[in-house]
Parts: C-alpha cells; structure tokens; sequence
C-alpha cells in the first residue's frame, strides 16, 4: 500500500467519523420526553450503528466525539442542549456510556445478521448503556432502584428491541453494500 493510498483511507475513516458523529447529533434531535425525566431518542439507534458500521474502534471515537462536542456545549444533544450540565445531569450516564456502546457494538461489526455474535453483541452495547445509565440517575437523582428502572429502563424496553433489530439489519446492509464497493473497510 502506498502512502497515498494509506492516507487516502485515514482521510475516509476521518470522514465516516465525522458522519457518524453528525448523525448522532442529528438523530438526537429526535426527541420524545417522558414522564420520568427521560426523553426517548434516536442516539441509541445511530450509536450502535456506528459501531457497526464503523467497527468498534472507529465507532467508540465517533461517539467520544459527540459526547465531548456535547460536554463542552455545542447543542448536540436532545432538544439541542449541550454542556456539562447535561453530562452531569440524570441522563448523563447513558450519554458517557455511548462510546462503550460502540466499542460493544462493534465487536459484532465483521457478522452477518445471521450470526447470533452480531445480536449478542448489540443487546451487551445496550445492555452496558442502560446499567451505566441507570446508575448514574440513581447517584444523580438519589434515586432507588425501582424508581430508576422505571423512568429509564421499563418504558424504553420495546423502541430498544426495536432500535436493536433495525440498527442490526441496516448496519449490516450498508457495511456490506460499501465493503463490495471498495469504500469501507472494517476492522475491529
């Protein structure tokens, strides 16, 4: 490989990050509150996908990124709020558990949607997001356990099996298309 060639690809991998991080911030915006202080959104949708897309390493930076865009204010977050107040806030647990969503992600990124490796890993991305982030709203709000499986994982239950199936299929679908068109390689 020459180094044109390598740092053409560096430039590509640069690129579907920054795209993945947009869309994030875009899928953010898509935003439905609920009763218990937390909103359902996209991001759990566009987060998984970029590790799947992207392969865990990539995925977990396009996610780092967007989280630290968030933190420092750029309005990338739900109902476009940004700031640390937001990270240290209720919902910030699911927010900083995102680039370990990815990374988790992502370690099923080389599968077919046929593979039982692809869904486990994306319900263990899923999984660690929603204990990092119910965690974090028990701590921040004093909350008990109860409560806080209430407002952030009984209601969101359903639109997360849902968000974990179609980001599993989409993923792998346009993995795949890119991977045979020689525009995305996929490394873990």
């Amino acid at each position: 490989m020459t180094t044109t060639q390598k740092s053409s690809l560096y430039v590509r991998d640069l690129c579907y990050i920054a795209f993945f991080t947009a869309m994030i911030a875009v899928l953010a915006q898509i935003s439905i509150p609920l009763p218990g202080g937390v909103p359902l959104t996209l991001q759990t949708f566009a987060v998984p996908l970029s590790g799947l897309f992207l392969g865990s390493r990539k995925g977990a930076i396009a996610s780092l990124v967007y989280v630290l865009l968030g933190a420092v204010g750029v309005p990338v977050f739900a109902n476009f709020s940004g700031g640390p107040g937001i990270v240290l806030g209720m919902t910030g647990g699911f927010i900083i558990s995102f680039p370990l969503m990815a990374f988790l992600s992502g370690l099923g990124a080389k599968k077919t949607v046929k593979s039982p490796l692809l869904w486990l890993w994306l319900i263990i991305g899923a999984l660690a997001n929603y204990a990092v982030g119910t965690a974090w709203f028990m701590a921040v709000a004093n909350s008990s356990l109860y409560a806080a499986l209430a407002a952030c994982v009984i209601p969101f239950i359903p639109t997360a099996i849902l968000k974990i199936i179609l980001s599993g299929f989409f993923g792998t679908m346009l993995r795949g298309v890119l991977t045979k068109a020689d525009l995305l390689t996929v490394t873990q």
